[in-house]
């Protein structure tokens, strides 16, 4: 995916990785970028500092997604790149609220699912076009202080893999993007969560959206800004009983619990 003279749309486009995203996309000769964000005002400002069109939207909800695509395809143009990259934390542990599980489900997964039910069947029937779904080295590692979000992010992951798995000779290419910790408002607290994922350092958002266009270039499924969880999957993969046996090691001193 070359992104010059290309119509993107990015969720979460208020702050953090969606941000940085607007701002590096544009430096590559986009037509147009769509920033979408639940937060009128924050869609707003970064409409008005970085010059992309703004959009609300509750990706949460399927009609919302909807909405989004309908208006774009037909007050700017045909979307070539659908960047689902709003997430959300919550659901620390199997106690935490049903409430909280499905919150995550929903905007962590369902989101993925709802661009892509409407976007394939327009990017098949003109060719072809690309997806860049949003979930994290979590969902290659999991999440220690993080049940729903670890557990959701893995399913964002196996849904992306599917997509590319069914559809790529369709023309339809689909990148996961995998970080650790990155500096946004998600990661500005000292949980254990937060301080698990930041093990090897916090990223800043600029830096890996210079790493996704790096990637977008190639047509890459997997996107992973930090080069230390390649080790960790194949260190998974080789040894789970150990594995596991280091995670938990590592919870028990974030923790302090022997």
């Amino acid at each position: 995916m070359q992104l010059q003279d290309k119509i993107v749309v990015i969720t979460g486009a208020g702050s953090g990785i969606g941000k940085a995203l607007v701002r590096r996309f544009n430096a590559e000769g986009t037509k147009a970028i769509v920033g979408v964000d639940l937060n009128a005002a924050t869609a707003q400002q970064t409409a008005d500092e970085l010059g992309c069109i703004p959009m609300t939207a509750d990706v949460a909800k399927e009609e919302d997604v909807l909405r989004v695509i309908e208006d774009t395809e037909s007050q700017v143009g045909p979307i070539d790149l659908f960047c689902s990259n709003a997430g959300v934390g919550a659901g620390e542990s199997e106690q935490s609220p049903n409430d909280e599980w499905q919150f995550c489900w929903d905007v962590n997964v369902m989101s993925h699912v709802y661009a892509a039910r409407h976007m394939i069947p327009r990017m098949i029937a003109r060719g072809g076009g690309h997806l860049m779904n949003t979930a994290s080295a979590a969902g290659l590692l999991n999440q220690l202080g993080g049940a729903a979000y670890g557990t959701t992010k893995h399913a964002a992951v196996g849904f992306a893999e599917w997509i590319a798995m069914t559809y790529r000779h369709q023309g339809i290419n689909v990148s996961v993007l995998c970080p650790q910790a990155v500096r946004t408002a998600m990661t500005d607290n000292n949980t254990n969560a937060t301080q698990a994922a930041s093990t090897d350092g916090m990223m800043e958002p600029d830096v890996l959206a210079d790493i996704v266009v790096e990637h977008l270039a190639r047509d890459a499924f997997l996107i992973l800004t930090h080069e230390e969880v390649k080790t960790y999957m194949a260190r998974k993969a080789g040894d789970y009983d150990r594995w596991i046996g280091g995670m938990n090691k590592m919870l028990r001193r974030i923790t302090g619990v022997d």
